[in-house]
């Protein structure tokens, strides 16, 4: 049986690695085929927690067929006849293992740390301690950016029917929705029905309806985009040459 396999030099093979009880784990290792199955196990313990002494070896080839149990600690890898890309799976024979149950895969089976507000507020060096000096050092500096009501000045003079010219691009249309849309953000939008199909949509934006336009002519901006005014519908052959 010995003559199966005839060690020469240093060689070595690169084999994939799986787990019995972590089927998320995939691995690879280059192992000298003059290492002893004991030598292995004891390689791939580091890799995936489960101890030699609870370890079997299964080896499969590429077309994953088994070819071997690798049951005798002494016996050489060379005997095998392993290849590049052949398969050892690696079986828990431990019950209470730490790769049982999923707990190295499955992180909400992890019992969280909590603390109460009280508690943390007693401690030194918390983030909050530091952002609570950071405000009070320049408040302005964290004062939200955009609001509830961000940009409702600006549609004081915008209702719908307006016309209205959009920048960039002097586009021209009609509003069509004024108000809050929450799905796109805080602060104020308006709703355009553009003169011709350069929007995105039809009016609904994110599964929610604004208004109603024909398909590719609608549009929600910021209010500082859009300015109310005298636009009518531009002639689309006044820029043509005769």
């Amino acid at each position: 049986m010995a003559a199966r396999f005839q060690i020469e030099g240093d060689d070595s093979v690169l084999l994939r690695v799986t787990h019995s009880n972590l089927k998320t784990f995939s691995a690879e290792v280059r192992c000298s085929l003059q290492s002893t199955v004991e030598a292995v196990k004891d390689k791939l313990w580091r890799k995936c927690g489960t101890s030699v002494n609870s370890m079997s070896l299964e080896l499969y080839d590429d077309a994953n067929t088994k070819i071997a149990d690798l049951n005798n600690p002494t016996t050489l890898l060379g005997f095998y006849t392993p290849v590049d890309g052949f398969r050892l799976h690696i079986i828990d024979l431990d019950p209470s293992s730490v790769t049982s149950g999923g707990w190295l895969e499955d992180t909400s089976l992890v019992e969280k740390y909590t603390i109460s507000d009280e508690s943390y507020d007693k401690l030194d060096g918390t983030f909050r301690k530091f952002k609570e000096k950071m405000v009070a050092q320049n408040p302005a500096a964290f004062e939200p950016k955009i609001t509830e009501n961000y940009m409702q000045e600006l549609c004081a003079d915008m209702k719908v029917g307006d016309r209205c010219e959009v920048q960039p691009g002097e586009k021209r249309g009609v509003i069509k929705y004024v108000g809050r849309a929450e799905p796109l953000g805080l602060g104020f939008w308006v709703g355009v029905q553009y003169d011709e199909p350069l929007g995105k949509h039809d009016g609904m934006v994110k599964g929610t309806r604004y208004f109603e336009c024909p398909p590719l002519h609608g549009a929600m901006l910021r209010p500082d985009k859009v300015k109310v005014g005298d636009y009518p519908e531009r002639d689309p052959f006044e820029d043509e040459e005769i």
